[in-house]
């Protein structure tokens, strides 16, 4: 049974930087799209950082500029770098996979999901 399995969670203080990874022993990983999503209390759960099966990007307007999101196929490894944490940015947070094109930052493309990862930010 496949798994995704999150890692590189932590606490930080503000405008510090974190790296996420995501690992899974898919046999055909190239043929996914991949995503990472957050989900704080009171909010919904929101995409973050996409990348299609091509590696095309896509990113939440909050984010932009100072996340990144990378993979490499021959480790079936998602990165998730992120840099000049704010507050908000406080949250679960999940990687997320399917098969086909992408990229997406919409929950309903996915179902491919791992149990998450905890990032705090305090000021």
């Amino acid at each position: 049974q496949v798994e995704l399995v999150e890692s590189g969670g932590g606490s930080v203080q503000a405008g510090g930087s974190l790296r996420l990874s995501c690992t899974s022993p898919m046999y055909n990983f190239e043929s996914y799209h991949w995503a990472w999503f957050r989900r704080t209390p009171g909010k919904d759960r929101e995409g973050v950082a996409a990348i299609g099966r091509d590696g095309r990007t896509t990113y939440a307007d909050s984010v932009k500029g100072r996340f990144n999101i990378t993979r490499d196929n021959s480790k079936n490894t998602l990165v998730l770098l992120m840099n000049n944490l704010k507050l908000e940015d406080t949250g679960m947070y999940y990687c997320a996979a399917e098969l086909g094109a992408g990229p997406s930052l919409s929950t309903d493309d996915f179902g491919w999901w791992g149990q998450g990862t905890q990032v705090t930010v305090y000021s």
